[in-house]
């Protein structure tokens, strides 16, 4: 097909270049790709990609029989090549024959492609145009994310949520219909999605993208997903996506090699390779990749209006010896362990959504002590919002696990989160990762009988939603799923006729309510003055309570975990005086508890105690967790 722009009439600016070449282009989805246009009163689309080290680079295509000679780009500066192509239109699918240094290279789908073929196929998909300006961003986006807010994320493998009867996944409009309404009614501010860009391998969970701009298509298109994170908005939930800068699979149309050398990647596999995953490492000293990936993280925020990103393994991305043994790895420039590259990336990749979306979540998956995740770029920080806290989920789960007899051997792993509780603004995660491979579901691991099993749980969620720090919860989890999440299967909502899932279904409901509605339990989530212990060291009994403060003028609770199937009769507890009364029981018979409790309003004695003026008198059920309102 010819070209209808004149041999020596540029496409691509020469801004467009120089921003290119630095890593500064911040809208590189609608500069590079395919990208439907008309010049000189002609329609067709313009093709430009990045390959320096090519020969010659060529779209192929049905268009043109997959011919390799008849639509040839021409260079451009900084590594670029470009073509318009008359008469293209949406829906075509196209690769990049490419012939690098050593020969021809297997067809290459496009790495800023915004519409991809359904796996297995691999070709790329010219994209609507109606995907080509940001979606109203005012009109599209929750208010900015507020620090002293409530966050209740549910998180989501959307190909698993729910399935039809023949084992469909459901596509972005089911799941719209069913997923939303169901997420609302929980009482979660958030939906968080893991990685929903396209994936060659389902079995990745979306953890190994090759397509960084584009939505996975088994669920439907990228109009498709832009009204589902519409439609989420118009039901006041916001859209968190799990997003992975840290490496990217071997695929041979992919990144891997894509001109004929390490492009994308590192050349010595001691940086550019991860044997935990067999997948290739981002190189981030080069000024394009880095350019790249904060521009897919902008595209993501600004043209589909999702709320925030969870970066995904920022461990593996900090450290040169991450998972590797002695002579495997490279130390930086110092002779030190950091990835200098990656620390500079991320502070670039903050201050980037800082400054194109302010009020954007950005949250980290990082499982280390690395200081600073939290605090700003412009400190010396990562410039994160918030951060995993993987030290409290893998203590506070190991304690469950124990037997209530032995607990009291364990009680300080249920109080350490609180040494580092403030160091990092966190989101206390009980994720996917948590109910696979063995680990057993969030109930499997609860000891005891059925009814211990189920009890344990409760009171766990009870402690989790009291517990400084944001929630987060994997799916199944709100009802006590028995088995295992399997990503082949949906979700096992038949257990839901009965009664004991339906209790912890309902617990996690009357939590977010509370949560949402009571200020002291997220208005000062990242300040130690939001939190006091009462009772720490009853470890014989395995009983612990704690104050939550809100602002000067919010109203303070009191939690109190009883971690042992024992009720307690008149457990004295200090309180600042006044009179309070139960809001939540875990026990309550409506959540499949024995109920016991304390009904009413508990008036405080003159007695002090526990450092306090006064003090109440309690009946702690087994298994439970109460909170009390001081009324």
């Amino acid at each position: 097909m010819p070209e209808t722009h004149k041999p020596d009439e540029n496409l691509l600016s020469d801004f467009d270049i120089l921003l290119l070449a630095e890593g500064r282009h911040r809208n590189l989805g609608m500069c590079l790709g395919a990208q439907v246009m008309t010049i000189n009163g002609i329609s067709g689309v313009r093709f430009a990609v990045w390959a320096p080290n090519a020969q010659r680079v060529s779209v192929v295509g049905d268009f043109n029989g997959w011919n390799g000679t008849q639509n040839i780009m021409r260079p451009r500066g900084a590594g670029l090549w470009e073509i318009f192509i008359a008469g293209l239109k949406p829906g075509e699918t196209y690769k990049y024959e490419i012939l690098g240094p050593h020969g021809r290279l297997p067809l290459k789908a496009d790495p800023v492609a915004r519409e991809l073929e359904t796996p297995p196929a691999t070709s790329s998909i010219i994209a609507n145009p109606v995907m080509a300006e940001p979606r109203a961003a005012l009109l599209r986006h929750t208010a900015p994310h507020s620090l002293n807010t409530p966050l209740a994320i549910y998180e989501v493998h959307a190909s698993s949520w729910m399935r039809h009867l023949d084992g469909r996944s459901y596509n972005w409009q089911e799941l719209a219909d069913r997923l939303i309404p169901y997420t609302k009614d929980l009482g979660f501010t958030h939906i968080e999605l893991m990685p929903i860009m396209g994936h060659p391998f389902g079995g990745s969970w979306g953890y190994q993208p090759l397509s960084q701009f584009a939505p996975m298509p088994e669920l439907g298109t990228p109009q498709d997903f832009a009204e589902f994170v519409d439609r989420c908005h118009e039901a006041g939930l916001g859209v968190i996506l799990d997003w992975v800068p840290a490496h990217f699979p071997g695929d041979e149309h992919g990144l891997a090699q894509f001109d004929g050398t390490a492009l994308y990647e590192h050349a010595d596999h001691r940086e550019g390779f991860h044997p935990d995953w067999n997948t290739y490492i981002y190189n981030l000293g080069r000024f394009e990749v880095r350019g790249f990936l904060i521009a897919s993280a902008l595209f993501w925020l600004q043209h589909f209006g999702v709320d925030g990103l969870r970066v995904d393994a920022v461990a593996s991305m900090l450290y040169r010896d991450y998972s590797r043994k002695e002579g495997e790895w490279i130390p930086n420039q110092y002779g030190g362990r950091e990835n200098l590259e990656s620390v500079s990336f991320l502070q670039e990749l903050s201050t980037a959504i800082n400054e194109y979306c302010p009020g954007a979540l950005l949250i980290a998956e990082e499982s280390t002590a690395w200081p600073g995740v939290t605090r700003s770029a412009a400190e010396g920080g990562l410039g994160f919002t918030h951060k995993w806290n993987m030290g409290w989920m893998h203590d506070t789960l190991n304690y469950m696990a124990e037997n209530p007899l032995h607990r009291s051997h364990y009680h300080d792993q249920m109080t350490f989160g609180l040494v580092y509780g403030f160091s990092e603004r966190f989101i206390l995660p009980v994720s996917h990762d948590e109910v696979v491979h063995g680990k057993r579901s969030l109930l499997g691991r609860m000891p005891g009988d059925e009814w211990q099993r189920f009890a344990n749980l409760r009171a766990y969620l009870g402690f989790m939603w009291t517990h400084p720090g944001k929630k987060l919860l994997f799916m199944g989890c709100e009802f006590g799923q028995i088995d295992e999440w399997n990503h082949q299967a949906e979700v096992s909502w038949p257990l839901l006729q009965w009664e004991t899932h339906r209790g912890v279904q309902g617990t996690v409901r009357a939590l977010n309510h509370i949560y949402r509605t009571e200020p002291a339990l997220y208005e000062r989530d990242f300040n130690p003055v939001g939190f006091a212990w009462v009772v720490g060291d009853d470890r014989s009994q395995s009983v612990f309570a704690y104050f939550r403060f809100g602002d000067d003028e919010t109203t303070p609770l009191l939690t109190v975990c009883n971690f042992t199937p024992v009720p307690r009769q008149n457990y004295v507890i200090g309180v600042p005086g006044g009179s309070w009364q139960e809001i939540f029981n875990s026990d309550n018979s409506g959540y499949g508890g024995s109920g016991v409790g304390n009904a009413g309003v508990i008036p405080s004695a003159g007695q002090p105690g526990h450092g306090q003026t006064h003090s109440i008198t309690l009946t702690l059920p087994p298994l439970s967790t109460i909170i009390l309102r001081r009324s």
